[in-house]
């Protein structure tokens, strides 16, 4: 029988403090109010005080209401019925449908023992041409979107829920407006996808402290999924605002701020939930795709700084699209030789040609004579664009390969490419 304490020492915002022995980090508690009762989480050991973060806030909680420790931590239930739901943070039902109490799991464990990975070694297509061709997203692979705000980056990770060949996907949304909220789940059902798609989902006007859950639940119940032969795509959005709910309870709880005022662990914060991406050797996989937003488009603020340590490169997404240059899947090596034999050659080929067509754009834009090297480079940059680039473009490899090859038909001669020979004789389009 677990201990009733009946008096709270003090209330900070949404963290409250109780004298308490025999409590462990992040332990759950359930308190009482007079407007009912509401779970907590521990956030902070100080001896015998014991700092909880309420998951409905502090308004309404009094110094004279009741915390009961239930001995253990947040626990999420794992099953098949997960599939097609919609949860908030705190593992609660959001789409009207049971709650689902049986088969507890707990979140936020350890990471995958390395012993136990395999080296990664599988595509997943997303029918993204700029993913496919020019930047493979590899199977257990943790990688960021970097953007900014205005972008659509919750569109892209939509289109790549929808399209990816995995066979489930875990949605984590951290501090979403309602609106994209509603976006999300009504693409997915009109889409189709949902009933291969966990939503766990924390608006901008839930309590804070579910936003810090998202994360741990999502990939909690990722990891069963996987252990049970299942190829699991989490899509994060977005992990600055993660960062931010941890940036708020520090100053809560009056830590030492670090670099702009964030907590000095952020870095392991971050670390603790993208090293659970991982291949199971004999089982399935989970891959890790997080939006981070950068404010002010700084790549030095603390949360991109610190998540380019952590993961496996980055996709750039700038003006709509995933931009060729500052964009990298470190991993892409492991599984574009195993495509088609074009795929190295052609990738190559035409960034390097795009690359020229932007300084023949700068040319023009300055005034400067064009070239018929130039005209042609320009043709080729707005078609390249147009059914490479953009995001609504959706075409399996092997067709966005041979869309390549018409592309650079289009608009040069062979020997104008730079590509082998061999690669032309075999691969270019007979007119």
């Amino acid at each position: 029988m677990r201990k009733v304490y009946s008096k709270i020492e003090s209330i900070a915002g949404n963290v409250i403090t109780v004298k308490a022995e025999g409590i462990k980090y992040g332990e759950l508690a359930e308190v009482t109010t007079s407007f009912g009762k509401s779970l907590a989480d521990v956030i902070r050991l100080n001896g015998d005080t014991v700092s909880l973060q309420v998951y409905s806030g502090g308004r309404g909680v009094s110094t004279g209401d009741e915390v009961r420790f239930l001995g253990h931590p947040m626990k999420v239930s794992f099953s098949d019925n997960l599939m097609g739901r919609i949860f908030t943070g705190s593992g609660m039902p959001r789409d009207n449908g049971p709650e689902l109490t049986d088969n507890l799991i707990e979140i936020g464990g350890p990471s995958v023992n390395p012993a136990k990975r395999i080296i990664p070694r599988n595509m997943i297509r997303t029918g993204l041409p700029m993913i496919d061709v020019f930047n493979s997203l590899v199977e257990s692979q943790k990688l960021p979107i970097f953007s900014v705000s205005g972008e659509p980056y919750n569109e892209l990770l939509a289109r790549i829920a929808m399209q990816a060949e995995v066979d489930m996907i875990i949605l984590g949304g951290m501090g979403l407006k309602y609106d994209d909220y509603l976006f999300f789940k009504d693409t997915l059902e009109e889409g189709g996808a949902l009933s291969r798609t966990t939503f766990f989902v924390h608006t901008a006007s839930d309590p804070i402290v579910e936003c810090l859950l998202v994360p741990d639940i999502s990939l909690a119940v990722a990891e069963k999924f996987a252990l049970k032969g299942k190829k699991v795509l989490v899509l994060l959005t977005d992990m600055t605002n993660f960062s931010d709910a941890m940036k708020e309870i520090a100053i809560t709880q009056e830590q030492v701020p670090s670099n702009r005022g964030y907590p000095g662990d952020l870095y392991s914060q971050l670390a603790s939930r993208y090293e659970k991406a991982v291949d199971f050797e004999g089982a399935g996989s989970i891959t890790i795709l997080g939006v981070t937003t950068m404010p002010g488009d700084d790549v030095t603020h603390p949360v991109p700084d610190n998540t380019g340590y952590i993961t496996e490169g980055q996709y750039y997404l700038k003006n709509g699209r995933i931009e060729p240059f500052g964009s990298l899947s470190r991993l892409k090596q492991q599984v574009n030789g195993q495509t088609r034999e074009d795929h190295r050659a052609l990738m190559d080929g035409m960034i390097k040609l795009y690359a020229a067509n932007l300084e023949s754009v700068e040319k023009k834009s300055m005034g400067f004579r064009m070239s018929d090297w130039d005209t042609k480079l320009l043709k080729y940059g707005v078609i390249f664009e147009k059914e490479m680039m953009d995001l609504t473009v959706n075409i399996p490899l092997e067709g966005a390969l041979d869309k390549g090859w018409e592309i650079l038909a289009d608009c040069f001669t062979p020997e104008e490419t730079g590509l082998k020979t061999d690669m032309l004789n075999k691969f270019w389009p007979s007119k």
